[in-house]
């Protein structure tokens, strides 16, 4: 009956909820087909397909259709690209809108930078609008951003995991065990609206799962 319930999921929503509901597996290739990823206006979403990994590029938040998020982890695959200034992609979450949200993101080019300072410029967290990155690195300095490790390729994929326990997130990057970062989240907002974030030139996302916590 479990296996009939979660087939029967799967075809009415393109994602999966395991575990009474615990854990949902995204197919966000096949939400795109069937209009439950809504892209920012004017901008563009599209599917690919790359071996094993299939999904979606797009160079704009977008949001996941009737997907609340509260707190719980997030798994995904990303993949950016090696052009200075040009790549960023992440997650957008307890979102209300496009300019009033949470984003925790990548800055590929910055992986392996020659720059020290730079380099710990890799992965980053803002909260729209009141705390944008050039405000946190203005008055926080390293506090919201830092170096990845292990230190992937700007343009290779690497997997992402965010930890999201009360308001405290961590980051963790190709399966460490160790969190690349680890923040407080700087506003009140307990849930909201999930997404796909990237800005630049498009960036890759795939195998997204949420679990979360009952």
């Amino acid at each position: 009956m479990k296996k009939i319930t979660f087939i029967i999921s799967f075809l009415l929503t393109g994602h999966i909820w395991v575990a009474y509901g615990q854990q949902q597996v995204f197919d966000l290739s096949r939400m795109l087909t069937e209009n439950k990823l809504v892209a920012s206006p004017g901008k563009q979403v599209t599917a690919f397909k790359d071996g094993d990994k299939q999904g979606v590029s797009c160079n704009s938040i977008v949001w996941l259709k009737d997907v609340n998020f509260k707190h719980g982890t997030i798994d995904v695959d990303l993949r950016g690209k090696d052009v200075f200034l040009k790549s960023f992609l992440g997650i957008a979450f307890h979102g209300v809108d496009t300019t009033t949200c949470d984003i925790l993101y990548f800055r590929p080019f910055n992986f392996r930078h020659a720059d020290t300072l730079r380099r710990k410029w890799s992965v980053a967290y803002m909260s729209l609008p009141d705390n944008d990155y050039a405000r946190l690195r203005k008055e926080h300095p390293l506090v919201y951003e830092n170096a990845v490790n292990p230190v992937p390729k700007a343009d290779e994929w690497f997997h992402a995991r965010l930890v999201l326990k009360g308001k405290r997130l961590s980051v963790y990057v190709n399966h460490s065990s160790r969190p690349s970062l680890e923040v407080t989240l700087l506003n009140e907002r307990a849930d909201g609206l999930f997404g796909l974030y990237a800005d630049g030139l498009p960036g890759d996302f795939a195998n997204l799962t949420i679990n979360t916590e009952p």
